[in-house]
């Protein structure tokens, strides 16, 4: 039945969908070029607030549940589980207030509408995955911003989305790099569930009635511990969370 519905209500999701991202790209261009960073990220954040809810043309849930007084006044590494593109509007719109970037493939940087320019413009990382010394520049310097700005960053380590929801071994790679960088940052895990339904079926049709929801977990203090070790953590925090035995 939801594939059903799938194919009605795709094409209405798609509309609204591409609409956003063609209205926020000069949105966004006017915003960083005349009133800069902060006027900037507030029209991606209100973009991607668009984005997340456009999970109503396909009546899709949206449950984010943070039961932690999280810091603004250092860095944070949110690393979570990967299911789908979708997952990435809702963690920058949920956690917006930690000002989080994303490493990304540097491909993206140019043709998508809204994304482009905001990977371009936003203090991301933008890697090339054949170039392993340019992506560790990259994030290194993302460490960097995220020291002197306070801001946050949200890494995939599993390094691929899993597409049938089930998690993949994390890679401890990127903790350990942004760690270098900025040894002081908060590790949290997020738990995202059930984006992967959406796109069960391939871009077309999307399916219907899933609760997606994103959970933030207990943060876990660097201090002595291993980047293993701490990856190791966020892997079975998450899991235990999506009912999956390492």
């Amino acid at each position: 039945m939801s594939k059903l519905f799938g194919y009605i209500l795709t094409l209405i999701f798609y509309f609204f969908f591409g609409l956003m991202l063609c209205i926020f790209h000069p949105i966004q261009w006017i915003c960083h070029k005349f009133f800069g960073y902060k006027a900037h990220k507030v029209s991606v954040d209100i973009l991607n607030f668009f984005l997340t809810y456009c999970q109503i043309f396909l009546f899709n849930s949206i449950s984010f549940k943070n039961d932690y007084n999280l810091p603004t006044d250092r860095p944070i590494i949110f690393a979570a589980n990967h299911q789908s593109m979708y997952d990435i509007p809702s963690l920058i719109w949920f956690l917006r207030k930690y000002s989080a970037k994303f490493i990304s493939k540097i491909e993206l940087t140019k043709g998508i509408p809204s994304i482009s320019i905001n990977l371009r413009l936003g203090g991301g990382a933008n890697i090339n995955r054949k170039d392993n010394k340019q992506a560790i520049s990259e994030i290194i310097k993302l460490g960097r911003r995220m020291k002197e700005n306070n801001w946050s960053t949200v890494i995939f380590p599993e390094g691929t989305r899993a597409k049938d929801g089930q998690v993949k071994q994390f890679q401890f790679g990127g903790i350990a790099t942004i760690l270098k960088a900025v040894p002081n940052a908060l590790v949290v895990p997020v738990a995202i569930e059930n984006s992967w339904k959406i796109v069960r079926f391939g871009m077309f049709p999307l399916t219907t009635g899933n609760a997606l929801k994103w959970t933030v977990l207990k943060p876990i203090e660097p201090g002595e511990k291993t980047a293993n070790e701490i990856t190791l953590a966020v892997e079975t925090e998450i899991r235990k969370v999506l009912g999956q035995d390492l």
